[in-house]
């Protein structure tokens, strides 16, 4: 193991510095690792990565560390072709104590596939860390990523990490004035009137209302209220969920529209039961070990993401399925209608919640406006 001094390490000892400092961290540092920097994964536009970046990237330099690694087809830095179509990274994930792979029973860690969060307004206004909420602070989700993506065997300093925790605090990082002003101390945002018929339409879905007969009304902001749009409210109709929760499943997993790998997780409930978990990734129970869970916080469950600049972050999901606002709204459609059916496809009752192509439309038009 080594010491650190890399770039910016020097100018942490300069009074005054303590963004320029983070910036060159955050920018050029590659930690003595495969190449990459912070940057590389969190653009300046979308504090993300697209399937359009990332083709981008690679006809300017097919050797770009974006393609090593975890970002290759194999994690061996062969092929990039779901690079190129999805954007997704290979996450390693421990596998809790109570947990094991049906078809690998001895493997302690699953590679999944995953989208990369945002770090627009994440780092100084949301404290859940990571799709799954895996890493307690900033400064841990900074050393995760220099071991698990730069592959970086250095030891990093403190002073580092903070640095570069700070910068992600400042001005690049947020998507308009209002959210800025805000991290600082200002008012709560509210929710924008909106201007046309379309917008004021959208507007309903994610006010905090209780469900009115069509069981449009507030149906959003069950799980996006609060001044970041990125928690439950009152009026979420699954018992034992409080307001204020951030995990929560929508369906995403179990449809899965792209396509991924589906394996058998078998976990061992307290009380000595087994129950298995067919997913091509459990989410926030691979951290938590629950699998009993009726509150659908757990199995197949992801941080419930800001909706504050949501323009600027595409894709969407923990899996990168939904490449624009339509996508996500007629994901929304398929999810409603499966979960308020009350005798399924195949029987005479139609779905209690039914969005129609204009309400989508209409929530895609609100979501614009969310800065």
């Amino acid at each position: 193991m080594l010491l650190l001094v890399g770039v910016g390490a020097h100018e942490e000892r300069r009074p005054g510095h303590p963004q320029q400092s983070g910036r060159k961290l955050f920018e050029k540092e590659t930690f003595a690792g495969n190449g990459r920097t912070c940057e590389t994964c969190h653009t300046r536009d979308t504090g993300t990565l697209s399937p359009e970046q990332a083709r981008r990237r690679f006809k300017k330099d097919r050797h770009d560390p974006l393609f090593l690694h975890d970002g290759s087809d194999d994690g061996q830095g062969h092929g990039a072709t779901r690079m190129l179509r999805e954007a997704t990274v290979l996450v390693q994930i421990p596998l809790p104590p109570n947990v094991r792979l049906r078809d690998d029973p001895e493997a302690r860690t699953v590679t999944l596939r995953r989208g990369i969060p945002s770090t627009l307004n994440t780092p100084a206004l949301d404290p859940v860390l990571m799709l799954d909420g895996r890493q307690p602070d900033l400064e841990s989700q900074a050393l995760g990523a220099i071991r698990d993506h730069a592959q970086s065997d250095l030891i990093v300093p403190t002073r580092q990490l903070e640095a570069i925790a700070r910068f992600q605090k400042t001005s690049r990082f947020f998507s308009s004035d209002v959210m800025k002003r805000f991290a600082h101390g200002g008012k709560a945002p509210s929710l924008p009137r909106g201007w046309t018929a379309s917008e004021r339409r959208g507007r309903r879905f994610f006010e905090d209302l209780p469900p009115g007969p069509t069981g449009k009304d507030g149906v959003c902001a069950a799980c996006h209220s609060g001044p970041m749009l990125n928690q439950t409210n009152q009026f979420l109709p699954i018992p034992g969920v409080e307001p204020g929760t951030r995990f929560q499943t929508v369906g995403v997993a179990e449809l899965n529209a792209a396509g991924n790998p589906v394996r058998d997780f078998v976990f061992t409930n307290p009380d000595g039961s087994e129950t298995v978990v067919s997913s091509p990734d459990p989410g926030r129970a691979l951290i938590t070990g629950v699998a009993q869970d009726p509150t659908f916080s757990h199995v197949n469950a992801f941080k419930i993401s800001p909706l504050r600049g949501v323009k600027q972050t595409a894709p969407y999901f923990h899996d990168n399925s939904a490449r624009t606002l339509a996508d996500v709204a007629e994901h929304y459609a398929t999810f409603f209608s499966i979960v308020t059916d009350p005798d399924g496809p195949a029987g005479p009752a139609p779905p209690a919640l039914v969005l129609t192509p204009q309400d989508q439309a209409d929530i895609v038009a609100y979501m614009k406006l969310l800065d």
